[in-house]
């Protein structure tokens, strides 16, 4: 059956494991493609793969986005580009190292991708969306947002800015038009743990969900238009207490006198 267009998708760290997963499900679905990821060689296999089951036009981009000049190619496309509906902010780093163990500059190239290159393209893709009145970005969270205490802090910092940041752009863009979905993966067999350090064989199985499963209840999850989408969670109601409580805190945060319990023996006797 002939799917519908749905416009283009552009898939940061599309060259393999999610990223190359979503590539698959997306043009299955009716996008077409921009595909972008350092390794232009494995880019190049999963373009040509794609295009010849979907017969999607597929475009690819042999990017490194902590380099700024290449950072700044893919956020020109993006704000040029008026056919791009999706953005697909997959590409990340982490590392299961403590942070006393961790080299700072490598922390803070984690940071540069995890959270500027992201922040960057997010802020070019979505002004023309909004222009637009049609479009959506999704982003690769991960559940240690909420769990920091699992992995590298710096890696759960950066996680947390992305569900945090996913969560003020649905503040603000719902009524425009424009979708977010965060999605906050657990264990996921992909390159990932290899990359950080920790071969794959030595996390317990039932833990681990396949990168295949992990991206198509992703994608039930924002065909649902979930804000938050958290696949490996099967107690839902677990999310939605902690939301819950989250939002009626957030209306307590702010008062012009400290809380009785910080207030000095002495004025709290008064």
């Amino acid at each position: 059956m002939t799917q519908v267009h749905q416009g283009t998708a552009l898939i940061t760290g599309a060259s393999s494991g999610m990223g190359a997963i979503y590539a698959d499900r997306l043009a299955r679905r009716g996008y077409d493609l921009i595909l972008v990821a350092r390794n232009r060689d494995r880019l190049a296999t999963v373009a040509d793969r794609i295009t010849n089951e979907t017969q999607r036009s597929v475009q690819t981009v042999g990017a490194d986005l902590n380099d700024r000049s290449a950072l700044a190619t893919i956020e020109a496309k993006l704000r040029q580009d008026s056919g791009i509906t999706l953005l697909v902010n997959n590409a990340g780093v982490g590392t299961h190292t403590p942070l006393l163990e961790s080299d700072v500059d490598a922390m803070t190239r984690m940071i540069d991708l995890n959270v500027t290159a992201l922040t960057r393209l997010t802020y070019a893709a979505v002004p023309g969306f909004v222009a637009r009145g049609k479009g959506a970005v999704i982003n690769i969270s991960s559940i240690v947002a909420i769990a920091p205490e699992i992995l590298n802090g710096v890696y759960g910092g950066s996680k947390a800015f992305v569900l945090a940041f996913s969560q003020s752009l649905h503040h603000e863009l719902a009524d425009k038009g424009v979708q977010v979905q965060a999605v906050l993966p657990g264990a996921t067999a992909t390159d990932f743990w290899r990359a950080g350090g920790l071969p794959l064989e030595h996390l317990p199985k039932e833990i681990v969900m396949s990168a295949e499963d992990m991206v198509d209840a992703a994608l039930t999850g924002f065909d649902r238009r979930e804000l938050v989408t958290i696949p490996s969670l099967h107690a839902g109601e677990e999310w939605a207490a902690y939301e819950a409580a989250r939002r009626t805190m957030s209306g307590h945060l702010s008062s012009s006198v400290p809380a009785p319990r910080y207030l000095s023996d002495e004025l709290s006797q008064a």
